[in-house]
């Protein structure tokens, strides 16, 4: 399928292009190659020798100077809006306290939501706003931005209206997911049913009526949520139209992957206690498995998720920063690609997949983003590299020469 020349309006020469067309095996790669865009998307690609006539008095022809063109990068799991730092926090583990103790002592997840509450909507944005800003101009052209430093329905608001306008702010696609069931706030010690019946029956209502949120996420773990609580947001995701993922299976195994499942959730996140009973029940509902390297680098994990199942069950691997003020203060996907080879024994093609293809699928978006494809956005990333796999195998030094956001250049 091809798009009419006459409304070509961008064509990109001299690249080669890895398409990630075939998911995680292989880079789908193009040497010598040209790509035509029109009205955004991806109207021509292939050979450069291959090139039907155009009209280039119309099109503006840009030398790509034997560069590497990939789909823009997305970042499909972060939580980028939150008040304050837990830098207290960092010194404390690095004294041997770990994540639970911490949170269990009024640390974690609950601090950041003192210090949420407290900022304005216009320093949510501002201090957002240059996170955002890093993690574009590393190549990320989508990015799923999670509420759920509030826990309560003013501040879940406030959230998402500020992830609404980071993505008014910077030429880049913002999906919004709605984790009012990050946490218990203090104000519903030993009162989570009570707390959930305020998700379901107040918050989540709200953010509907005012359109924040494209999906619903739960915290599904004994620090969390437990499966009657997680079931009853999910069922309540479904009755508002929304989009299911869950975070599951990161401290313990409590059976939140299988039940997401069961609802035919999007994917789950973290999975280093994932059993074979999950496994199953991912490639079943077809889920996305996102993989958090950052996190499981910056608490010193020892326990890796189950790589090796995950790619014997065809179960779809995404890559992601889990970029948060706790557990993953990282807000570079450049060194996810790196960790996810090097901590994960990731192949630098199921890597790159999983910021692209599998990202895209991960948010529900893979029927028109995370591919290089007629027809598909024209979201792109051209790089300064010799060879696809150099975009895991250096970080520090940004090879991004040109960011296309729907056929506009950005970068």
């Amino acid at each position: 399928m091809t798009t009419s020349t006459a409304s070509w309006t961008t064509l990109y020469r001299n690249i080669n292009i890895a398409t990630m067309d075939d998911g995680s095996s292989s880079y789908g790669i193009i040497e010598h190659a040209a790509l035509a865009i029109a009205a955004g998307k991806i109207a021509w690609l292939g050979k450069e020798s291959e090139l039907p006539e155009f009209d280039n008095k119309t099109v503006e022809v840009i030398d790509g100077n034997n560069g590497w063109l990939t789909p823009g990068l997305i970042d499909c799991h972060t939580h980028i809006v939150y008040g304050g730092n837990r830098a207290n926090e960092f010194e404390l583990r690095l004294q041997g306290a770990s994540y639970e103790e911490i949170a269990n002592n009024g640390g974690g997840i609950v601090s950041t939501v003192n210090a949420t509450r407290q900022a304005s909507e216009q320093a949510l944005f501002d201090s957002a706003l240059k996170r955002l800003t890093a993690m574009h101009q590393q190549g990320v052209t989508t990015i799923e931005i999670k509420s759920g430093y509030g826990l309560n329905l003013e501040t879940e608001l406030k959230m998402l209206r500020v992830a609404t306008r980071l993505g008014e702010a910077l030429p880049l696609t913002i999906k919004r997911t709605f984790l009012g069931a990050h946490a218990l706030p203090v104000e519903f010690k030993n009162d989570a049913d009570g707390y959930i019946d305020l998700v379901v029956n107040e918050m989540l209502p709200q953010v509907c009526k005012q359109n924040l949120a494209d999906s619903v996420d739960v915290f599904c773990e004994g620090i969390g949520f437990n499966l009657a609580q997680t079931e009853r947001v999910f069922k309540a995701a479904l009755d508002h139209k929304l989009s299911i993922k869950v975070h599951a299976e990161q401290l313990s195994d409590l059976g939140g992957t299988e039940l997401a499942a069961h609802y035919q959730a999007l994917s789950s996140d973290h999975l280093e206690f994932l059993p074979e009973s999950g496994i199953k029940a991912m490639t079943q509902a077809n889920m996305t498995a996102v993989l958090l390297p950052g996190a499981f680098y910056f608490l010193r994990e020892t326990k890796l998720p189950p790589i090796e199942q995950l790619r014997a069950n065809n179960v779809a691997m995404a890559i992601a920063t889990d970029a948060n003020p706790g557990s993953s203060p990282i807000h570079s996907i450049q060194l996810m690609l790196n960790m996810a080879c090097t901590l994960f024994r990731l192949t630098p093609v199921e890597a790159i997949a999983g910021v692209t293809c599998n990202a895209a699928k991960a948010l529900g978006i893979d029927h028109h983003c995370g591919k290089i494809k007629v027809g598909f956005d024209a979201d792109l990333a051209l790089w300064d590299i010799n060879q696809v796999a150099e975009l895991c195998y250096q970080f520090g030094v940004n090879p991004l020469v040109r960011l296309i956001q729907q056929g506009k250049r950005v970068i």
